[in-house]
Parts: C-alpha cells; sequence; structure tokens
C-alpha cells in the first residue's frame, strides 16, 4: 500500500511531542516533529496548566507536520494525562483556568465526600483507585471554591476533550479519558449520575461519551485559516495516555501485566470485565477503559515523578544532569542502602525531593542516601520494591500467575529501573516501545480510518516497528530480603 501518515500529538506531564507516523501496511516509523515543555503556572489560587499555550504548541505541531507531508497527512489524534478539567459556558467560554492535579485545594475533600457517600459505595459504583487529584474531588472542591465557575457550566471537558473541542467544534468525551475522571460508572457504561447528584456537582454538564477510535471531523475555519492546514481529520484515539500505551503493547504468548512507566508508574492488566469487590477496593485497585471497551485493570504508583523534581532541583543548584547522567551515577552508587515509600504524601507534591527523602529516611530511621547518584538509586530500588508490592497483590485479586511484565514507555530507557524490577519480581521483563503512547495514540487513528482490522494486527505491527529488549532475573534472594525490609519498615511508618 502507498505509505499514509498520521500526526499523535502526545501530552504528558513534564512534555509535549507531536510525531507523525508513517505507515507502509507493514510497520510503522515514527518521526517527531515538535518538542515542547509542559509547565505549570502558579497564581494566587493555586497551581494551574498554561492550556492557552499548550494549544498554540498542538496547533504549531499540526503546523509543522503538515509542512513536511502536505496532503499525505491525513489525520491527528491528541492523547493527554487523566482527571485535570475544564468547563465551557454557554458561549463556549471556559469557566476557570484548568487547574494542575498536583495542587493542594483538593488535599483534604475527599474526607469530606467521605461523610456524604461512603467510600465502598463510591467505589462500587466508580471503580475507581482512590486518590485525592481525582477528578471527582476536583470538582467538589471547585463548589467550595470557586461556585460560579460551575454554576455558569454548561460543558464538562478532560483536557484532550477539551482541545479537541477548541479543533473540530465537538463537545463530546471519549471513553478512554472519561473512564478516569472517578464520575463514570463503568457498569452502566455512562456518567455515574446518581453519585454526582448526591455531591451537589450538576449531571447535565457532562457530554455524549463516544468510543475510542471516534472520527470527530475536520479542522475548524479558524485553525485552517491560522495554520494553513487543509483536509486534514481529527479523530479521538483513546485519549487518556496510558490507554494508548496499552495498545501499543506488544502480544505476549505468556501471560503478561505491563507498566507504562513515565512521570507516573501504572501497572496492571486488561480484563473484559471491570473487577469491582471488596478485595479489589480494599487493595485500592482501579478500572479504567481500554480502546476497544475492555478494563485496565491497574494501579497508579508514582513513577519518575520523584526523579524529575530531584532532577528539577539539582538543576537549580548549578547541576545540569541528563535523565542518563542520573542513571549512570546510580548505577555505580553502592545499593540497598535505604529504601522510601514512593506513595508518601509528600512525595506526591512539587519541591526540594532530596530534602524529603532525606526527611523520610530520618523519620524511619534510615541512613540518608549521600551524594546525587545515592538519592537516585534509592529512588529507582524503592519503585522496583513498590511494584512487586502491587504485583503481588495484582497477581492475587486477578488469581493469576502472572510470569512477565512489560515495561513500555520514556521509563522504559532506565535500564537500571528495569533490571531492579526484573530482580525484584523475579520476572522476565520485556521493554519497548520507548514512544508508547504515540505509538498507541497512531495505532488507534490507523484502525478508526480503517487502515488497520484489528487489534491484534495492530500489536503485530508494533512487533515490526521497534526493538525490544528483554531482562532475566538477578541476585533475587538478595532482592527477596530487600523486600522484607522495605515492607517492615514502609508498613511499620505507615501505621504509625
Amino acid at each position: 500500500m502507498e505509505k499514509i501518515h498520521v500526526l499523535a500529538l502526545d501530552l504528558g506531564a513534564e512534555s509535549g511531542r507531536a510525531i507523525v507516523g508513517g505507515f507502509d501496511g507493514r510497520s510503522i516509523e515514527l518521526h517527531e516533529v515538535h518538542r515542547f515543555p509542559n509547565l505549570s503556572v502558579r497564581l494566587p489560587d493555586g497551581l494551574h496548566w498554561d492550556i492557552l499555550y499548550l494549544f498554540n504548541e498542538v496547533k504549531k505541531g499540526i503546523r509543522l507536520a503538515y509542512e513536511q507531508y502536505g496532503e499525505g497527512l491525513v489525520s491527528l489524534g491528541i492523547d493527554t494525562w487523566g482527571v485535570d478539567h475544564g468547563l465551557i459556558d454557554a458561549k463556549g467560554h471556559m469557566t476557570f483556568l484548568p487547574y494542575h492535579y498536583r495542587d493542594s485545594r483538593t488535599d483534604h475533600v475527599m474526607e469530606e465526600v467521605f461523610s456524604i457517600v461512603p467510600k465502598d459505595e463510591i467505589f462500587y459504583q466508580t471503580g475507581i483507585q482512590f486518590m485525592s487529584i481525582n477528578t471527582l474531588y476536583q470538582l467538589r472542591s471547585l463548589l467550595q471554591t470557586n461556585p460560579h465557575a460551575i454554576q455558569n457550566a454548561k460543558t464538562f471537558l478532560t483536557i484532550p476533550d477539551l482541545l479537541n473541542y477548541w479543533l473540530t467544534g465537538k463537545k463530546v468525551s471519549e471513553f478512554s479519558i472519561a473512564t478516569t475522571t472517578q464520575c463514570y460508572d463503568p457498569i452502566s457504561k455512562d456518567w455515574a449520575f446518581s453519585l454526582l447528584e448526591t455531591l451537589g456537582i450538576p449531571r447535565d454538564i457532562f457530554p455524549e461519551i463516544v468510543p475510542s477510535g471516534t472520527i470527530l471531523g475536520n479542522l475548524l475555519p479558524y485553525v485552517t485559516q491560522e495554520i494553513g492546514v487543509h483536509n486534514l481529520q481529527v479523530v479521538a484515539p483513546a485519549c487518556h495516555d496510558t490507554a494508548s500505551a496499552v495498545l501499543s503493547i506488544p502480544k505476549s504468548h505468556v501471560p503478561s501485566a505491563y507498566l507504562s512507566s513515565g512521570t507516573w508508574s501504572l501497572l496492571g492488566v486488561e480484563t473484559p470485565r471491570p473487577i469491582i469487590n471488596q478485595q479489589s477496593l480494599a487493595m485500592n485497585f482501579t478500572n479504567e477503559g481500554s480502546f476497544d471497551g475492555s478494563i485496565r485493570f491497574l494501579k497508579n504508583i508514582t513513577g519518575l515523578w520523584i526523579v524529575q523534581e530531584c532532577k528539577r532541583y539539582w538543576q537549580s543548584q548549578g547541576h545540569d544532569y541528563s535523565y542518563s547522567d542520573l542513571t549512570d551515577l546510580a548505577n555505580i552508587a553502592a545499593g540497598h542502602q535505604a529504601y522510601i515509600d514512593t506513595e508518601w504524601p509528600e512525595f506526591l507534591k512539587p519541591g526540594n525531593m532530596p530534602y524529603k527523602i532525606r526527611q523520610y529516611c530520618a523519620l524511619t530511621n534510615q541512613p540518608a542516601p549521600e551524594g546525587h547518584g545515592s538519592v537516585i538509586r534509592c529512588v529507582l530500588e524503592s519503585l522496583a520494591l513498590k511494584y512487586k508490592e502491587e504485583f503481588d497483590q495484582l497477581e492475587e485479586v486477578t488469581e493469576q500467575h502472572i510470569q512477565q511484565l512489560n515495561i513500555v514507555g520514556g521509563g522504559s530507557q532506565n535500564t537500571l529501573l528495569n533490571q531492579c524490577a526484573a530482580n525484584a519480581l523475579n520476572r522476565k521483563v520485556v521493554t519497548g516501545p520507548v514512544e508508547a503512547t504515540a505509538f498507541g495514540n497512531i495505532l488507534g487513528q490507523l484502525i478508526a480510518l480503517g487502515k488497520i482490522e484489528t487489534i491484534d494486527r495492530a500489536k503485530d505491527i508494533v512487533s515490526n516497528s521497534c526493538t525490544l529488549n528483554t531482562y532475566q532475573p538477578q541476585n533475587t534472594e538478595e532482592w527477596q530480603k530487600a523486600y522484607q525490609t522495605y515492607k517492615q519498615l514502609v508498613n511499620d511508618y505507615r501505621n504509625e
């Protein structure tokens, strides 16, 4: 077949990319045409995303791709992180500047919500892991801090839905991103209207939910005039970045779990139906949507965010490390000197992360890591041990023996973390693709356009398109002892 090109606009919490995928019928070749930082903005009322800057960068990415590929570029699709959102009034204007999920305004909202609707009832209606950043608590907080924003709203739109609205004029919510909000009922397959009404959140602001792979239409005239692009369709792929990443995971011949590794680590399996019971509630697992309408049963884990914040702090102190520099330093540092609980609430917030790591070590009577390499080694080993903790629970709740872990995303380039994960889990780890989200976004568009017939075929195309690396477990006895130390230390502090 003649090669066609589609554009993936992949917006992560740290950066955004515009990546063109060229498809020849057998494989996909990626070409990055634009990359930009995603920077938060602190205002008197809290921490926000610079959504207008992001939209300008999206348009710039479209323009640059079109300049290179012209009429050979047939479609584009946007994916982003979950939970954050905007509200649109009757005239199509935003009623507030979208908040950043790391803003502190939701710190104690969950407890207030549980006093109105019991925690287990919320879980049985939504199947979503409890995190203070969830959309449900953001909307409840908005009722208290900025009630006019909701009172004047006509439409709720997640971040990719908002960007799609500005591009096409379509006010809809794509399935995979809607399922991340804790406002969606995976049993009724619609918004959790009774829960929302009980919490005072108006039900009529929630738009139609459309399947992943819906073609939304062409760019609006004002966009085409501004950037000089014509006859370009906008597709809603799996608009949640993890859902797109999971679509790109190659086939495995043994029972496997996946880990989407980046700012967050998302560990799970795909299931045909949600798993909503007392066990999954107690273990705080989540049920989110996949491209084909099935469920990503997973756990959200703090990922390389801690490393990113260490890098950012050290940069402010004059140490301009790359991520590979930090991994090299960690490789030569002594191992198993101290462990942290990556889910400690203080680690969720921006700030002086090396200080917070020393603080946690002091609170748990451990020697604090000295030297930048030792700090990163401590974080990576602790992450791998956290994977082990959640992996064991995943096997228990799904009642299966998982033989392999597939790690995808930018974090799959961290060879030390990959090896630590194999050691801690005592399982084979297969890594790749690195640009998993972009691959999945592109695959979703090609399926929507009828260029790829099935998801099985899509996964074959991934295997044809990228190099996969394998890590076998090493030093498993040492890591089993480390896990017992980690578990006792972390649990003792959690239970204090």
